[in-house]
């Protein structure tokens, strides 16, 4: 898998308030500015650009924005590179880890995070800002539930031709699944399906048929099927 592929696939181990938040500072990016040797990447995102872009009110922001800066220093993204091969037989893939942030600055009494990018990860984030648009996040801005979130995400990759499908591996580790859920298409299809396409159905405009894709009697993949509903505001 891709880096660029992990921001979106892999599970992240993110909470709703840091997802948007790394979603509404990929949106401000200006991907065209060229950086200064040295220079490292940095977005500042305020409370009441939070209160309003998700529709919460300013104490809520506030602690949405508190709680990530101690926390998003330690949050990682976990990929693998592609196998190269020596004297004609396949090396096993590297595993990378890597943090989405440098560092993290919070001022409690004013109110704000500045966030200093990881620099090799800003080449990766232009697709996240083309997904999250300022006015996409504030379509979005009624979901409550992170798989909600990271349903939308998978599926907004696939929004030229509206339908995607995942391996049940990597739709489980997409929603950072417990490894109990992993173990039980049911408990992913109760827990994580369900509830998720019935909120992006009922508060963000979608339309989607679901369904799992078995070998056998065993489920193997989940395909979606999607589009914006045409009586809504297209994204």
């Amino acid at each position: 898998m891709s880096m660029s592929n992990a921001l979106t696939r892999a599970g992240h181990g993110l909470t709703l308030a840091e997802k948007r938040i790394i979603a509404h500072a990929a949106s401000k990016l200006d991907s065209r500015r060229p950086l200064a040797p040295g220079e490292v990447p940095q977005t500042h995102l305020t409370a009441a650009e939070y209160a309003e872009t998700f529709d919460v009110d300013l104490t809520t922001a506030y602690e949405a924005l508190q709680s990530a800066a101690k926390t998003l220093y330690e949050r990682s993204i976990t990929f693998y590179e592609a196998a190269h091969r020596r004297r004609g037989k396949s090396l096993s893939l590297a595993k990378v880890q890597m943090r989405w942030v440098g560092s993290v600055k919070y001022h409690e009494k004013e109110g704000w995070v500045e966030l200093h990018w990881w620099p090799a990860l800003l080449p990766h984030l232009t697709g996240l800002k083309k997904q999250f648009t300022s006015h996409q996040l504030k379509q979005a801005s009624a979901l409550r539930s992170v798989y909600s979130w990271r349903l939308l995400e998978l599926l907004t990759r696939f929004g030229s031709t509206g339908r995607a499908e995942y391996t049940v591996e990597d739709f489980a580790a997409s929603m950072d699944a417990t490894e109990k859920q992993q173990a039980d298409f049911a408990a992913i299809r109760r827990k994580i399906i369900e509830p998720a396409v019935r909120e992006l159905v009922e508060k963000d405009g979608w339309q989607i048929e679901w369904k799992p894709i078995k070998a056998g009697r065993k489920v193997k993949a989940v395909r979606f099927d999607f589009m914006r509903d045409p009586q809504g505001q297209l994204f």
